[in-house]
């Protein structure tokens, strides 16, 4: 039997249905706001991040350099770099890129990263200092409006100070919407509601909401942004003070994720930095926990007697409210009402309570962090080099100058035996470079190929970058007061640092050259072989021999002859199968092109030759 429904039970339904849906839609609406304000911050620090890296341009890897000196140095470092781009996964992500570049030490990796986990609190400073205050976004149309010509303005660094004071203005404005765009978990509790059923369960609390804190850190990709979040919500009354420190405590893990996925291409010293990060945020949010309650009671202490008020209130102050109270009072229209006004005072010095508790939870935390393990920066470069080591010797060998300082110079004549001893490292790499040219020279597996072959264009940057490094080094102390001599020695070391450079762009050439003969499917005969091994063998003499000279203290002149007789041997060599080369391709020995392929391995092993002689002839006849 079909039941009836009268005429009012209907048009009650449809009301009810579209009450429901009406509801929903702007809970919605509230959700994408929410995200938009969210995207705003996170739009203004990526584009504040990039106008300061391009401002610094390349200057930057000299600033690092002299920056991260030592330790302390280093922590500074990186403070000043997170509390400007306000991101410390953007900077972890630019240590793991310059570590990956050789640009810093694994070991001064560390000592940045620890500085920017304090740097990344400054955001939280911000919002308690302005945002409960002030309206900081007032400030932030203005700035949009200076920086507006200099966006358009026809020099690059005018154009990136642009793009710095734009995110700086977009981050203000989204900082300052995120407060006003987050719904009132009073007014519509069915917004994430859930919360508060966790926040009374002692210690598995903590680790829910520690956990919320690191999912949510790794979904948004910026601490700073989340500690934001995390504050709009305890001073909103959804969860209590302990519950946001938790939270505080995640954001620190899930900002290590974005150094960690950035990391996953680099080389191994990259990893190793990324891997330190998530070290050193785990051990210190393990201690915390250990020591939570206590630590939360301490910061509520030192914010209750020296600060606005106790962070605990603000959960059982809104408890003691209903939700039209607490829509009047956070409305922002004129109150007339005494009772109210007072509510309202109230309720704002409240949360600047829980604001400047968190903000010291997160700052405490981490400059305890950093007091205790800026001691042990050897220790995790021990446990990283132990956890990700290597797959074969090779894979360790990254740039990095051994004997220049990248910091202050040294007296001059321990600068120029400190370049000495540079130029010595820089010769020894060309050599082993010329060593896997000879595994290439031979190698049949593709894929052994094309690593080989990878490892030494790798050789080739460095090889560019090292000539740049002493070059820049020797012309800072040719600056200085120098004898005469002192300069001479310095044009030398000059000459001396092209041409082994010279030596790295021919072993890259003899590479390509094997790797041409290799998709041309050509095939050396044994005599081919054979000859190519003795020319291979008479430049690895040369060499050796170069590399000696370069570690001598004192040389003579006649250190020389050997050098120069093996270079006559070469040259005479490389006649003689060019020679030969003629007439076996005319008696049909092998084909033409092979022939081609031959004599280029052979002419630039020639060419390899006059640059180790040129070398060699710069230190002695010098007399370096």
């Amino acid at each position: 039997m079909r039941r009836k429904y009268s005429y009012a039970q209907i048009n009650f339904n449809r009301i009810f249905i579209h009450l429901n849906l009406h509801k929903w839609t702007i809970l919605f609406f509230d959700f994408l706001t929410l995200v938009g304000v969210l995207d705003m911050s996170l739009y203004g620090m990526k584009v504040m991040s990039e106008g300061l890296q391009k401002v610094a341009g390349n200057k930057l890897r000299s600033i690092l350099s002299v920056m991260t000196t030592n330790r302390f140095t280093g922590v500074l470092t990186g403070i000043l770099i997170t509390a400007l781009i306000q991101s410390s996964s953007a900077t972890t992500v630019i240590v793991v890129s310059f570590v990956n570049a050789g640009f810093l030490t694994l070991a001064q990796s560390i000592s940045v990263i620890m500085g920017a986990n304090v740097g990344t609190t400054v955001t939280a400073w911000i919002i308690s200092l302005f945002s409960f205050k002030v309206d900081i976004s007032i400030f932030s149309l203005p700035l949009i409006g200076l920086c507006t010509p200099l966006i358009f303005s026809g020099k690059s660094r005018r154009k990136s100070w642009g793009e710095f004071l734009m995110g700086f203005a977009f981050l203000f404005m989204g900082l300052s919407y995120l407060k006003a765009s987050v719904p009132d978990l009073q007014i519509n509790p069915q917004i994430l509601s859930f919360l508060q059923d966790y926040t009374t369960m002692g210690h598995p609390s903590l680790l829910i909401f520690l956990l919320l804190g690191s999912v949510l850190t790794v979904i948004v990709q910026s601490s700073s942004a989340t500690v934001a979040i995390t504050l709009i919500m305890c001073t909103k009354g959804w969860i209590p003070f302990e519950m946001a420190a938790a939270m505080v405590l995640g954001e620190n893990i899930g900002t290590t994720i974005t150094a960690n996925i950035a990391a996953i291409p680099a080389n191994i010293s990259a990893r190793r930095a990324a891997v330190a990060h998530l070290m050193f945020n785990i051990f210190d949010v393990c201690w915390v926990l250990a020591l939570f309650y206590p630590f939360t009671s301490m910061i509520s202490w030192i914010v209750t007697n020296y600060g606005p008020g106790d962070p605990n209130e603000m959960t059982q102050f809104l408890s003691t409210l209903s939700p039209e109270t607490i829509s009047l009072i956070t409305s922002g229209a004129d109150l007339t009402d005494p009772h109210l006004l007072a509510l309202q005072k109230q309720l704002l010095s409240l949360q600047v309570s829980v604001s400047y508790g968190l903000s010291l939870f997160h700052t405490v935390f981490n400059i305890t962090n950093v007091c205790i393990m800026i001691w042990f920066v050897k220790f995790y470069v021990y446990v990283c080099s132990a956890l990700i080591k290597p797959k074969n010797v090779n894979d360790e060998e990254e740039f990095q100058l051994k004997y220049i300082p990248s910091g202050m110079l040294s007296t001059s004549e321990l600068s120029l035996m400190q370049a000495k001893k540079e130029i010595a490292v820089f010769g020894e790499r060309t050599q082993h470079m010329f060593g896997m040219v000879k595994d290439l020279f031979y190698e049949k597996n593709e894929d052994n190929f094309l690593k080989i072959y990878s490892r030494i264009e790798k050789y080739e940057n460095i090889s560019d970058r090292m000539e740049i490094e002493i070059a820049n080094y020797l012309t800072f102390v040719a600056e200085g007061r120098l004898s005469s001599e002192g300069k001479e020695e310095i044009r030398i070391m000059l000459r001396t640092v092209t041409e082994i450079e010279s030596i790295a762009d021919s072993c890259n050439n003899l590479a390509r050259g094997i790797r041409r003969r290799n998709e041309g499917k050509s095939v050396f005969t044994d005599e081919q072989n054979h000859n190519v091994d003795q020319m291979f063998a008479l430049v690895e003499k040369s060499l050796t021999r170069m590399n000696e000279i370069l570690h001598m203290s004192e040389v003579v002149h006649d250190d020389i002859n050997q050098s120069y007789n093996i270079e006559n041997e070469i040259n005479n060599y490389r006649n003689q199968l060019k020679n030969h080369n003629i007439e076996d391709v005319n008696t049909k020995k092998y084909h033409y092109q092979d022939g081609v392929y031959y004599m280029d391995i052979v002419g630039e092993s020639e060419k390899l030759g006059d640059y180790v002689l040129n070398v060699v002839q710069a230190i002695i006849e010098k007399k370096i």
